[in-house]
């Protein structure tokens, strides 16, 4: 669900530049879309994500230069800059401060080894570096609708992809370590065992 809110104004996008054709309309449409989406969320949680402040900020800056320039260059940018600050972010986060920033995200909903968590920020830090490249391979060598589309539909499911693998491998460590915990009961009830026959 957050997923989807987190969308929203990409979809607003979405849905103005199909109905107008119209790129510049509709990157002036999503500026005061995601600036809503932020009072939304500040009423609701009263807290706002820095790196939701650094994405506000550029569509403020980038979709405030492309309509004032008239010049799509700047929208089409932003997932990039985006994606590639998310990327900056997580992986300084590997050394900087006790923990990454995916197990200060999750780590009150899954406990799992340092190594994993390591893993799994990695594999966070190489899908944005891939999604901003893609972001710039379409924006560049297809059409603006194209961009358009990918930057909703292409964005949103390849998230959703990587979200459903990362459950899977999240899965499988939980399970694992379930079966840890289900067999240290057994392992100590045998190592009394000898001691019972001993008394008898």
């Amino acid at each position: 669900m957050k997923l989807l809110f987190d969308f929203l104004p990409i979809m607003i996008f979405f849905g103005v530049y199909k109905y107008t054709g119209d790129m510049i309309i509709a990157t002036a449409v999503l500026i005061p879309a995601t600036i809503i989406q932020m009072l939304v969320t500040w009423m609701r949680t009263h807290k706002i994500e820095k790196m939701q402040l650094v994405t506000l900020a550029l569509v403020v800056v980038l979709g405030g230069a492309t309509v004032l320039l008239k010049d799509k260059t700047f929208i089409q940018w932003k997932p990039t800059v985006v994606n590639w600050l998310f990327a900056v972010a997580f992986l300084g986060s590997q050394f900087i401060g006790a923990k990454t920033l995916v197990q200060r995200m999750m780590e009150s909903a899954v406990a799992l080894p340092a190594p994993i968590w390591t893993r799994l920020n990695l594999a966070w830090v190489v899908f944005f570096i891939v999604m901003g490249a893609l972001n710039l391979y379409v924006a560049k060598t297809m059409s603006e609708e194209a961009w358009v589309n990918f930057k909703l539909f292409g964005m949103l499911g390849l998230t959703l992809v990587f979200i459903i693998l990362q459950g899977i491998y999240l899965s499988k460590h939980i399970s694992e370590k379930d079966e840890e915990r289900n067999q240290e009961p057994n392992e100590k009830q045998d190592d009394s065992s000898p001691a019972i026959e001993q008394d008898k």
